[in-house]
């Protein structure tokens, strides 16, 4: 999904990179209401292992591969605001260090893999947790896994949508051909991102008392980042 230069012409690369500058900017913001002294640490043992993990591929049809985005992983554990930063700075030095993604193509990469990724998985995660919370009148583990796997898939699919758009405003390729390779073969890339995704968090909701150990501010109190957290705790993570 990473766009590599002259993929994009410079209409599209320049208002993709002022979007993406406007939202990474305002993360900033919310980073500093939401982001205590104590979570800085974890948020980067988070930003690290993403990193690595991106460079772990998972075959899929036909003899190609895809690998973890991460984008959703950080949004539901750390909130949107953190998890773009720290999916840009990811981005960013995969363009500079590894090549992996063009220079002129960063701001689109970012849009779509930091931002939209992010948010749409973090709502997506977070409707089907409220929703369940409505029906059922509690929260489950199993019902935050299953929908951080369906949040991811989403995401995934929402990020090759927005790279298929761009690519087809450049007038690389037609627009109906590029979404539907990209839906296509996004979609299965989308399954092993849910399922590893889906693993990860299952792990920590079963660990989670470490976890919330470091992601409570200075005076003890939950932020909006660890909803996740939170809610495992009231319901005693049943």
């Amino acid at each position: 999904m990473h766009i590599p230069d002259g993929f994009l012409d410079i209409k599209t690369w320049t208002s993709s990179a002022a979007v993406a500058s406007g939202v990474i900017a305002y993360s900033l913001k919310g980073v500093r209401k939401g982001l205590g002294d104590r979570q800085v640490p974890m948020v980067g043992v988070l930003a690290a292992f993403v990193f690595a993990a991106q460079m772990v591929n998972f075959p899929i049809l036909g003899g190609t591969s895809g690998h973890l985005i991460g984008s959703t992983f950080l949004a539901v554990v750390i909130g949107p605001w953190a998890a773009a930063l720290v999916m840009t700075v990811v981005l960013l030095i995969q363009c500079l260090v590894f090549g992996d993604g063009g220079i002129t193509a960063l701001g689109a990469n970012v849009l779509n893999m930091a931002v939209i990724a992010v948010f749409v998985g973090y709502y997506v995660y977070t409707v089907l947790t409220r929703a369940s919370r409505r029906v059922y009148g509690k929260e489950n583990n199993r019902i935050r896994i299953f929908a951080a796997f369906v949040a991811s898939w989403v995401s995934v699919l929402a990020a090759a949508l927005a790279c298929a758009l761009e690519i087809s405003a450049s007038g690389m390729i037609a627009p109906g051909l590029a979404i539907s390779a990209m839906l296509f073969w996004h979609t299965f890339i989308g399954l092993g991102e849910g399922a590893i995704t889906a693993a990860i968090l299952a792990y920590l909701l079963e660990t989670k008392s470490e976890v919330l150990a470091s992601m409570t501010n200075s005076d003890g109190a939950y932020t909006d980042a660890n909803v996740v957290f939170r809610t495992a705790e009231s319901d005693g993570g049943k």
